[in-house]
């Protein structure tokens, strides 16, 4: 089987996320992945796709694990600025602790990691290990995967984690928050050598990765072809904005520094309390998530404006109606990407699971045509220029 991408397709992926990141795309970055678009050439292998819920299992080999995926992604369409993309948050969120020695825990079916003892802050020491075992495995399938598709797929960085939350995960967070007071010097000492781990993981984990991949990502799927990475700190949703500023921007600047592209992942209205102080930094993009139980995108128009107007761009979390609300006011800035699901609605029925091609935007089939019409509407300036199926055929 093969997958439904072309060298030509990469090169005009390169030139307009390239455009994106500068802010001289004169339209939004529209994503669309199609599941299931074609039918299978073969029998589906009896291996499951890599997810929070299996990353344990090491029964299955990487050629294994690459196998079950390719499966999948030759069946996968791409429509718009889509392609073919492996989230290896798969190791889940803050997977730098795990590569540093913490445990992970996924009995519940999402990865959660724990120190493997706790101590004062003065005896954690983050150091992080080329030959950890996640790290090993993670390795595996990359080189599987560039074996398999010679640098057709893009395969991601892992969810390595803010480094304020991972500082927590080995000092507790609730105990961090009063070292901020009473141990400060501390904190500041914990918080630089996770950033290093987070520089030396990134830069031993590329080194893998490329030159073959065909560029950068990591869990939010944002394309570069210049290192960048989604940078966050869940952990300042507890802190007021002046310990922010004192204990949370120090190692995002040095990694606004070390990285060409950031986009930052502002999580929760909590954290809109140091929007002003991120605003102020050389990131590129924001990624606002409001959070379960608030009203959806559409319904933050003011904090967008505050985005736009710092001149950063945007990515849209949400459905289709709030991609066009924000669409209609912001017609250049905006990064949306949407996965279509399958007619049985698998990827809606195990989105818990959060494999490695699902996404946290999925629609059903039955508005296909929805998506159609607003991709071509989005991609109008583009048509009869391309000679790729940037849109449907139906719509060309």
């Amino acid at each position: 089987m093969s997958i439904h991408f072309s060298k030509e397709r990469w090169l005009e992926i390169e030139k307009n996320y390239s455009a994106w990141w500068k802010g001289e795309l004169d339209r939004p970055l529209f994503k669309v992945t199609v599941k299931h678009a074609f039918e299978p050439e073969r029998e589906k292998p009896p291996v499951p796709l890599l997810s929070q819920k299996t990353c344990h299992d090491f029964r299955y080999s990487a050629e294994e694990i690459i196998d079950a995926l390719d499966y999948e992604l030759s069946q996968s369409e791409f429509l718009g600025d889509a392609f073919p993309f492996v989230n290896m948050a798969a190791f889940g969120p803050g997977s730098l602790a795990g590569f540093c020695g913490a445990r992970m825990d996924n009995s519940t079916g999402s990865v959660w990691y724990f120190p493997e003892e706790r101590k004062e802050i003065q005896n954690i020491h983050i150091q992080y290990d080329r030959e950890n075992k996640w790290v090993t495995r993670i390795k595996e399938i990359y080189r599987a995967g560039q074996e398999r598709w010679g640098g057709m797929v893009l395969m991601s960085m892992p969810d390595l984690g803010g480094i304020q939350d991972v500082a927590a995960i080995f000092a507790e967070s609730t105990e961090l928050m009063c070292q901020l007071m009473d141990e400060p010097e501390e904190v500041h000492r914990l918080q630089s050598e996770v950033y290093q781990a987070f520089q030396e993981a990134y830069e031993d984990l590329n080194s893998v990765l490329m030159p073959l991949n065909p560029g950068y990502s990591d869990w939010g799927g944002l394309y570069s072809k210049e290192p960048s990475y989604i940078l966050q700190d869940d952990f300042a949703y507890m802190i007021s904005p002046q310990m922010f500023a004192e204990f949370g921007l120090p190692e995002i600047r040095k990694a606004c520094e070390y990285l060409n592209n950031t986009i930052y992942h502002l999580d929760g209205v909590g954290n809109l309390n140091h929007l002003d102080y991120l605003l102020k930094e050389d990131i590129n993009a924001v990624q606002w998530v409001y959070g379960a139980g608030q009203p959806s995108a559409r319904h933050w128009m003011e904090i967008y404006e505050k985005i736009f107007n710092a001149g950063k761009g945007i990515e849209v979390i949400g459905d289709l109606d709030d991609f066009l609300a924000l669409y209609g006011k912001y017609p250049e800035r905006l990064y949306y990407h949407v996965l279509v699901d399958d007619e049985e609605g698998n990827a809606m029925k195990t989105m818990d699971e959060k494999d490695c091609l699902n996404d946290y935007c999925v629609v059903s089939r039955d508005r296909m045509h929805e998506v159609e019409l607003l991709l071509a509407a989005v991609l109008r300036k583009e048509q009869g220029k391309n000679s790729y199926p940037l849109l449907p055929n139906n719509l060309i």
